[in-house]
């Protein structure tokens, strides 16, 4: 690793953390990434954030994730976060799953493998934090309830 690679990294790990530290698990290879998509039942729900180091995903999508996650009675079953420009080839694997253009921040929710809600960084930068969660929560309601 390259001094300006360790430096990034180092730079990321406490936005990593903002996400990690509240059960989303970090998937950092294709190989983690495709594991983790294809060991999901039907009915199993994924929320994956597409992390950032750009200020709305500082100011708006991590803040927004973890509060709903942790907050509203209607969770996803598994949480998960790739790094978009620090885990380049973890990220693209997941965009695999995605079908839209490649966006960071941004957030996929799936229903077993079928993505069923995406938030692209568009609806996500220059809003307001408390409608992005309530986009979030709709989300959740409508595709996590069991």
């Amino acid at each position: 690793m390259d001094a300006y690679q360790a430096y990034m990294r180092e730079i990321a790990e406490p936005m990593r953390q903002e996400l990690t530290n509240y059960d989303f698990e970090e998937l950092t290879t294709p190989e983690g990434v495709h594991d983790f998509m294809k060991n999901v039942t039907e009915d199993e729900t994924t929320f994956v954030v597409i992390n950032s180091v750009c200020g709305c995903a500082a100011g708006l999508a991590r803040p927004a994730a973890v509060t709903v996650t942790n907050q509203n009675p209607v969770k996803p079953d598994r949480l998960a976060t790739v790094f978009a420009g620090q885990e380049r080839p973890a990220t693209a694997a997941m965009r695999e799953y995605i079908d839209a253009a490649p966006s960071s921040p941004s957030f996929a929710l799936f229903k077993g493998d079928k993505l069923v809600a995406f938030t692209a960084r568009e609806n996500i930068e220059n809003r307001n934090i408390e409608d992005i969660m309530m986009d979030l929560k709709a989300d959740f309601d409508e595709y996590c309830a069991k």
